[in-house]
C-alpha cells in the first residue's frame, strides 16, 4: 500500500472550494504534507506569507504550476510570456520545489503551422533553461493528450519530451501526468529512456468513460480506465521515488463536492488503485 508521505495533492484537485490557506492547511488536516501549487493561489496570499502557511503546515512543494502558455495570438507578446516565466522561476526557486511546469501552448487562432509551433516552444525552452539552472530550478515539461495540440499544448508525447531533453541538457525534466499519456504504446519504453535523473513528477487520475469535457472531467482513480498501478510501477522501475500527485479537474463531479470528501478519498483511492 502507498505510504501516506509519498502522496501529494495538486490544488487543482480542490479549485473552486480551497484558496491557498484552506488548501494547504486542508491537505495537512489529512495528513498529506506534499502540494502541487498554483501561481494564481499563491497571488492570493503573496509569496512571503505563502511560504509561512507552507512552513505552519510542515508542506513541501512538489511543482509549481506554471510558465506560460507562448502562444503568437496577439494577446500577450512573446517578450511577455518570457519575462513571466523568469519570474515564476525565480518563485519557484524560493518555494524549494521539484519543478516549474512549463506549458508550450497550443496554435495561434487561424494557424495550421503545428510544426513552427513547436519550434517556437523549443527556442523558449532553450532561452529559459539557462535561467533556470542558475536558480537551481528544473523545468517541467508535461505532454499533454494529442486532442489539446491545436489549444493548449504542442507537447503530446512522452518521445517528444525526452528528444527535448536531449537537446536542452541539464536542467529540464519530465512529468508523467497519466490521464494524458496512458494511451500510449510507448510509454513504458520512454518512462525507462527518462529514468531517474529526469523524472520529476507523476500525476494521477482517472480517465472517464464516456467523458464529458477533455478538460475538465478527470475521474477519480479507480472510476475509469486508466491502471495507474502499472504506471508507477514502469516510474517505480525507472528509479523515481518521489511524489504521487493527485490532480483532478472535475468540474460537474469533485469541485462540486465538500473538499474534505474530495482529499479524504484521493488518499483511499491512492492507496487502493495506485
Amino acid at each position: 500500500m502507498l505510504d501516506l508521505d509519498r502522496i501529494a495533492i495538486n490544488q487543482a484537485t480542490t479549485k473552486t472550494r480551497w484558496g491557498f490557506r484552506a488548501s494547504v492547511e486542508g491537505y495537512a488536516r489529512h495528513g498529506v504534507r506534499q502540494v502541487g501549487l498554483w501561481l494564481d493561489k499563491l497571488d492570493e496570499c503573496g509569496l512571503a506569507e505563502g511560504k509561512k502557511i507552507l512552513d505552519a503546515n510542515g508542506m513541501r512543494v512538489t511543482g509549481v504550476n506554471r510558465a506560460g502558455p507562448f502562444v503568437l495570438d496577439g494577446s500577450v507578446p512573446l517578450s511577455a510570456a518570457v519575462d513571466a516565466a523568469r519570474t515564476a522561476i525565480d518563485v519557484t526557486a524560493e518555494l524549494g520545489a521539484d519543478c516549474l511546469m512549463v506549458f508550450p501552448g497550443g496554435m495561434p487562432k487561424g494557424s495550421r503551422d503545428l510544426a513552427g509551433a513547436r519550434g517556437r516552444f523549443v527556442s523558449v525552452a532553450a532561452a529559459l533553461v539557462d535561467h533556470a539552472r542558475g536558480t537551481g530550478v528544473t523545468l517541467g515539461l508535461e505532454p499533454l493528450h494529442p486532442m489539446l495540440a491545436a489549444d493548449r499544448s504542442v507537447l503530446n508525447t512522452m518521445t517528444e519530451a525526452n528528444d527535448l531533453c536531449d537537446a536542452l541538457g541539464p536542467g529540464v525534466g519530465i512529468v508523467v501526468d497519466v490521464y494524458h499519456l496512458w494511451w500510449d504504446v510507448r510509454l513504458k519504453a520512454e518512462i525507462a529512456r527518462a529514468g531517474a535523473d529526469r523524472l520529476v513528477g507523476f500525476h494521477v487520475s482517472d480517465w472517464l468513460v464516456p467523458t464529458r469535457d477533455l478538460v475538465f472531467d478527470r475521474g477519480m482513480m479507480g472510476d475509469g480506465v486508466i491502471d495507474n498501478a502499472q504506471i508507477r510501477g514502469w516510474m517505480e522501475d525507472a528509479g523515481y521515488a518521489g511524489a504521487v500527485e493527485v490532480e483532478i479537474f472535475s468540474q460537474a463531479d469533485w469541485w462540486e463536492r465538500d473538499p474534505d470528501e474530495v482529499v479524504r478519498t484521493s488518499i483511499e483511492r491512492c492507496q487502493k488503485y495506485v
